[in-house]
C-alpha cells in the first residue's frame, strides 16, 4: 500500500508542478522534492523518467477534468446556462489557486520541445477528451457543428487561463462565458441530457 501511496504522491506533485510551470518546472528533482518521495522511486514507478511520469500524470488529470466538465454541465437546463456555469466554474478554479495554476495540458503545451512527443500526445489526448465531454452536453442538430462548438469552448477556456494568470483576474472567463452563452442561445443549440 505504501508503494501505491508513493506513486500517487509523485503523480499529484507532477500535476501541481505542470499546472504551475509546464514541462520545464516539472523535472525529476522538483517532483521528488514536492512529493517527498525517495528519488529512487521515480525510476521504480516510471522507468521512462520525466516524460513517462508527466504523460501518466496528464492522463490522471484529464480524467478528473472530464468528470468536472460532466458535473458542471449536467445541471444546466439551457445551452446558455450550461456555458455560463462552465466558465464560472473555471473562474472559481483559477481564483482558488490565486491565479498561480492553469490547466496542466495547456501549460505543458506552451512548453514543449522536440524531445517531448510523448507529452505532446498526452496533452492532445486530454484536449480530445475535454472536447468530447463538452460535446456530450450540447446538440446543434449536426455532429460537426456540435463538436466545433465544444472545441470553441475549450479554446476559450484555455485562452482565459492564460489571461487570468497574466492579469491576476478571472474577468476573461466572465467575458468569454457571456459571449459564448449568447452565441449558444442565438444559434439554437439544444441542451443534451443525458449526455451521449
Amino acid at each position: 500500500m505504501e508503494s501505491a501511496t508513493t506513486r500517487d504522491r509523485m503523480i499529484e506533485a507532477a500535476i501541481a508542478l505542470m499546472r504551475r510551470t509546464g514541462v520545464s518546472g516539472a523535472g525529476i528533482n522538483e517532483i521528488v522534492r514536492e512529493s517527498g518521495a525517495p528519488k529512487g522511486s521515480m525510476y521504480h514507478f516510471f522507468p521512462g523518467g520525466k516524460r513517462e511520469i508527466l504523460a501518466t500524470s496528464l492522463g490522471v488529470y484529464a480524467t478528473r477534468i472530464v468528470a468536472f466538465l460532466d458535473e458542471t454541465l449536467a445541471p444546466g437546463k439551457t445551452p446558455e446556462a450550461k456555458v455560463k456555469a462552465l466558465f464560472k466554474a473555471f473562474a472559481r478554479r483559477v481564483e482558488g489557486f490565486d491565479f498561480q495554476q492553469s490547466c496542466a495540458a495547456g501549460c505543458v503545451s506552451l512548453d514543449l520541445d522536440e524531445d517531448s512527443e510523448v507529452i505532446r500526445q498526452a496533452a492532445k489526448a486530454a484536449f480530445d477528451d475535454y472536447v468530447a465531454a463538452i460535446e456530450r452536453h450540447f446538440d446543434f442538430g449536426n455532429p460537426r457543428a456540435t463538436r466545433s462548438f465544444a472545441s470553441l469552448l475549450l479554446t476559450a477556456i484555455e485562452g482565459a487561463y492564460i489571461r487570468a494568470r497574466a492579469e491576476h483576474s478571472s474577468q476573461a472567463f466572465a467575458e468569454a462565458g457571456d459571449w459564448l452563452a449568447h452565441l449558444a442561445k442565438a444559434s439554437g443549440c439544444a441542451p443534451r441530457w443525458p449526455p451521449g
